[in-house]
C-alpha cells in the first residue's frame, strides 16, 4: 500500500519492555492443592530475552506489517529511545507517544512454562500516567481501546462515544483492575469485544454478563482459544475456526495481539467475519513461530499466500 493508501487506526493501550523467560517443566506440577493459601515457588528458566512489548506496541507493529498506519496513544518513559528507533524502522510513526519526564517505560515480566502457560507480572512505570492529551479521529478508521492506563481507557471511549465514532474494545489484563460498572460500560459503546476464553470467565464473573447478555450491546464478540482457534458471535450467528496452523511454536507471548490486528486488517477490508478471524490466526501463527513479540516479519501477500495454504481457500476474491 502506499502511504496515501494507508488507513489510519488509533490504538491505545500499554507500551512495555518485556523479560520473557521459558521454564522446562509444567507450573501445575508444583502447586500444592493445600498450600494455595502460602505459595512460595521459584522456578529455574532455560531462556531469557528483553522483548519491545505492551498490547499498544504489539498491535501497531503487526498493522504496519499489514500495511496500514497505526497512531500509538499511550505514555512512555525516558528510556523509550531503543523501542522508538525500532518502531521506525518498523513503519510506524511514534510522534503520538507521550515521553514521562523522569520515569521508566512500563515493564513486564512473562514466565512461560512447556505447555505454554504463563504466569505475568507487570510495572507500570509511565504507563500510570494518563496520557492527557488530545486525541484526533478525524481522518481515522477506526479505533481499539486495549489494556492500559484506566484513566485514559474511560477517557477514550466516553470521546468515541460522544464523537459517534467506531471502536473495539480489548480490555484484557485490566479486567481484574477495572469494576463491573467500568467493564459494563466499556463493553456498552464498543462496535466489537475481543476477549480470550479465560478473560470471556472473567468478564462474565464479574458483571453477570454472558455472550447473550453482551451481544445485546455490541455487535461482535471475539473470543480467542490459543491453538484451538476462536469463535465469533453476532446477534444473528455464529463461527467456530480453527487455529491457522504454525510451524514449530517458539513463544505465545503477543499472539493475541497479532490476532487482533489480523482481524482488524480484515475488518478494514470489509470481508466477512469468520474470514476475519481466519486472517487473525494467520498473523497470530507468525507470531508464535518467533520469540518475542515483535520479531516476526511478513508482508501482506505473504499473509495472503499463508492464508490460502491454511485454510484452501482464497482471501479476497
Amino acid at each position: 500500500m502506499t502511504e496515501a493508501s494507508k488507513r489510519k487506526i488509533i490504538v491505545s493501550g500499554s507500551l512495555a519492555f518485556d523479560r520473557i523467560m521459558d521454564y522446562h517443566g509444567l507450573f501445575g506440577e508444583h502447586f500444592i492443592a493445600d498450600k494455595l493459601h502460602n505459595i512460595n515457588l521459584s522456578f529455574s528458566v532455560d531462556k531469557l530475552s528483553v522483548e519491545f512489548g505492551g498490547t499498544a506496541g504489539n498491535l501497531a507493529y503487526n498493522l504496519s506489517l499489514l500495511g496500514e498506519a497505526p497512531e500509538i496513544i499511550s505514555t512512555a518513559g525516558t528510556d523509550f529511545g531503543p523501542y522508538r528507533s525500532h518502531l521506525l524502522l518498523s513503519g510506524v510513526d511514534p510522534t503520538s507517544i507521550k515521553i514521562v519526564e523522569n520515569e521508566l517505560t512500563a515493564s513486564a515480566v512473562v514466565l512461560t512454562d512447556s505447555a505454554n502457560n504463563q504466569i505475568s507480572a507487570f510495572h507500570a512505570g509511565a504507563g500510570k500516567f494518563p496520557y492527557d492529551t488530545p486525541v484526533e479521529t478525524e481522518g481515522r478508521a477506526l479505533a481499539i481501546v486495549g489494556p492500559g492506563n484506566i484513566d485514559d481507557m474511560m477517557t477514550l471511549m466516553a470521546l468515541y462515544r460522544r464523537k459517534g465514532f467506531r471502536y473495539l474494545y480489548d480490555p484484557g489484563q485490566q479486567i481484574t483492575s477495572l469494576t463491573a460498572e467500568q467493564l459494563k460500560e466499556g463493553i456498552q459503546g464498543a462496535h466489537t469485544l475481543f476477549v480470550s476464553d479465560y478473560e470471556f470467565g472473567l468478564i462474565a464473573q464479574k458483571t453477570g454478563w454472558v455472550a447473550g447478555s453482551i451481544l445485546e450491546h455490541v455487535t461482535n464478540l471475539v473470543v480467542t482459544f490459543g491453538a484451538e482457534g476462536s469463535r465469533v458471535f453476532t446477534k444473528e450467528a455464529e463461527w467456530k475456526v480453527e487455529a491457522a496452523p504454525s510451524e514449530d511454536a517458539e513463544d505465545p507471548t503477543g499472539a493475541g495481539d497479532a490476532y487482533r490486528a489480523g482481524f482488524i486488517k480484515g475488518m478494514l477490508l470489509g470481508l466477512p467475519m469468520a474470514t476475519c478471524a481466519k486472517l487473525g490466526g494467520v498473523v497470530a501463527a507468525y507470531a508464535v513461530e518467533t520469540y518475542g513479540t515483535q520479531t516476526h516479519r511478513f508482508t501482506f501477500p505473504e499473509v495472503v499466500e499463508r492464508y490460502k495454504k491454511s485454510f484452501g481457500e482464497k482471501l479476497m476474491g
